[in-house]
């Protein structure tokens, strides 16, 4: 993988976890979101979302295709097969 885009990756994820520390949210309880949400729960919730599509770009991007196919060619063994 790319210098560039190993470095983008991980300042994604460094800035990601600098945003989890939701420290802005810690003592406010209005305005409620939606009406019934607290603000810090409606970021948590977002958050994970957001995170969860940085996961799968992660593994899109940074995923060790060479692994899955040394893997593929390694013939399965059945654990009845063993001498």
């Amino acid at each position: 993988m790319r210098f560039v885009k190993r470095l983008g990756l991980v300042l994604l994820f460094v800035i990601l976890y600098a945003l989890h520390q939701d420290v802005w949210l810690w003592r406010s309880t209005r305005p409620l979101v939606f009406g019934f949400l607290p603000p810090g729960l409606a970021w948590h919730a977002a958050y994970t979302l957001v995170v969860a599509a940085a996961l799968a770009l992660l593994v899109e991007v940074a995923w060790p295709h060479a692994l899955e196919r040394e893997a593929e060619q390694v013939p399965l063994r059945h654990p009845e097969d063993a001498p």
